[in-house]
């Protein structure tokens, strides 16, 4: 069981999959129908498309089968945002040996990254830092 949770957070999702699951994340619980409506307008699947798109996530185990109503199922998501999120971003890395310095500076020189963003990875570093160092085993004191 726990091999099957470890394997469910490096679930790859193709673009329009994740579209769909935005959809169902959104709404937290959703039948085949619901979530092809809430993708977006232009270049909106045909209805087997995502009926298809669907069972490849659920088969991956991202989603699974909640309850049938009539003679639809309710899917609700089996993985986080952030477990898709941080996939897609650790894959991303991969492109550049898993640097994050190309990105961050392709960020910087076009400007989507601002000081507020560079303040909030800051925290979020300093933070860990004091996490790391508090789980760290304390060395008894020299006799």
């Amino acid at each position: 069981m726990e091999v099957y949770l470890a394997q469910r957070k490096n679930i790859r999702l193709s673009p329009l999959e994740l579209k769909a699951m935005e959809a169902l994340w959104k709404l937290g619980r959703a039948s085949i129908r619901e979530i092809l409506e809430q993708l977006p307008v232009s270049k909106k699947p045909a209805y087997t498309t995502v009926q298809t798109l669907v069972m490849r996530l659920e088969a991956k185990g991202a989603l699974r089968k909640l309850r049938k109503i009539g003679n639809a199922y309710v899917f609700v998501p089996v993985i986080t945002r952030r477990q898709a999120y941080r996939r897609l971003v650790s894959d991303f890395l991969d492109l550049f040996s898993g640097s994050p310095r190309p990105v961050m500076s392709h960020l910087a020189d076009t400007g989507k990254l601002t000081l507020e963003d560079l303040r909030d990875i800051e925290r979020i570093l300093r933070k860990r830092r004091t996490r790391r160092k508090s789980t760290l085993p304390v060395d008894p004191k020299p006799e």
